[in-house]
């Protein structure tokens, strides 16, 4: 028997996209910056329609969310892609009730961390 599985993207969940420039006009730098900080997983940057984009919840008060970066290396050491971090980090996840970036965003770091080092075993 044949069934169709519907195919949800996670980054569908963000809701607002900005490219290197906006991204930069928020954080009060220069474009390098950003890129920089993409590259050091201070900032989560995805190609979307083939620009690189930044979801807007990783900006907070003027700086990247600081929880981004130690995650994000956790998820890389438990072998992750970088693509399979960004897409967990937007998928619900059971234990916590809702994504981990919407728990990251909560200040719930170390439960979020705790279930991503559970991962690599």
């Amino acid at each position: 028997m044949w069934q169709s599985l519907l195919v949800v993207d996670p980054l569908d969940q963000v809701s607002q996209w900005l490219n290197i420039t906006e991204a930069a006009t928020l954080l009060g730098v220069q474009p390098g910056k950003v890129r920089r900080y993409i590259e050091e997983h201070q900032l989560i940057g995805v190609k979307r329609e083939g620009v690189m984009k930044i979801p807007a919840e990783n900006i907070v008060n003027g700086e990247p969310l600081p929880s981004i970066r130690g995650t994000i290396l956790v998820l890389l050491d438990a072998g992750f892609s970088l693509e399979a971090a960004v897409n967990w980090l937007y998928t619900k996840d059971e234990i916590l009730g809702n994504t981990p970036m919407e728990s990251l965003i909560a200040g719930r770091k170390s439960e979020v961390r705790r279930i991503a080092q559970s991962l690599a075993l």
